[in-house]
């Protein structure tokens, strides 16, 4: 007899199949000049903004319907106070690649052992209006992991159905107003949880990326 989830595309081994299929690879460098592709093109950068590279993790956890683990920063951050976030920061010279900027960032803020992170895959760059150029790693968390959270950096941790986070209708749009420019936004509650601005737009692009 077939299970009744043996189709269910929200399962680990489904999803990291398509992830494989359709992410960037990550040893992809980015596209040449004002060609790059990227998550949000709709974005209208401000006069004179330089953007500088950073990298987040978008981690998978292997449940028997999988989970993204998200983080919810600290009041005291001088950037996104206080707002959902996947573990992340700039790339640092030392850096080898965004991938390994992440996994050394998740290891920093909520004690993500490495060891038990694989990366899949890429997305293409979200430019922030912070100035970031964020690249985006899928990543599979084996789900026996445990967490020890930067106070200085994280309050709290969480994971939330992949299958929620991949469904169109839990979309939903605002529009904000940033040094005079109304910028399209997507925001995305869960439970008690305002996953809004950057972290839903990557979500976004996860879900255009593997599923639209």
């Amino acid at each position: 007899m077939t299970s009744p989830d043996f189709d269910n595309p929200f399962r680990p081994d489904h999803f990291f199949s398509r992830a494989r299929q359709l992410l960037r690879p990550l040893d992809q460098g980015p596209d040449a000049g004002d060609n790059e592709v990227v998550i949000n093109p709709e974005f209208i950068p401000p006069r004179g903004f330089v953007s500088r590279d950073a990298a987040v993790l978008i981690p998978i956890v292997e449940r028997r319907n999988a989970t993204v683990l998200m983080t919810r920063r600290t009041m005291q951050l001088r950037n996104h106070a206080g707002q959902i976030a996947f573990p992340g920061g700039k790339i640092d010279p030392t850096d080898a690649n965004a991938a390994e900027a992440a996994l050394r960032e998740a290891q920093e803020e909520i004690g993500l052992d490495p060891h038990l992170v694989e990366p899949i895959g890429r997305l293409d760059p979200y430019i922030a209006g912070t100035g970031y150029r964020i690249i985006a790693v899928v990543a599979r968390v084996a789900p026996e992991h445990q967490l020890v959270l930067n106070p200085d950096e994280v309050d709290a941790a969480f994971e939330v159905p992949l299958s929620f986070l991949m469904s169109p209708q839990n979309h939903q749009t605002i529009t904000r107003e940033f040094d005079g420019v109304r910028h399209l936004l997507y925001e995305m509650p869960y439970d008690e949880h305002h996953i809004w601005g950057v972290t839903a737009g990557i979500v976004r692009g996860l879900y255009e990326r593997l599923y639209q």
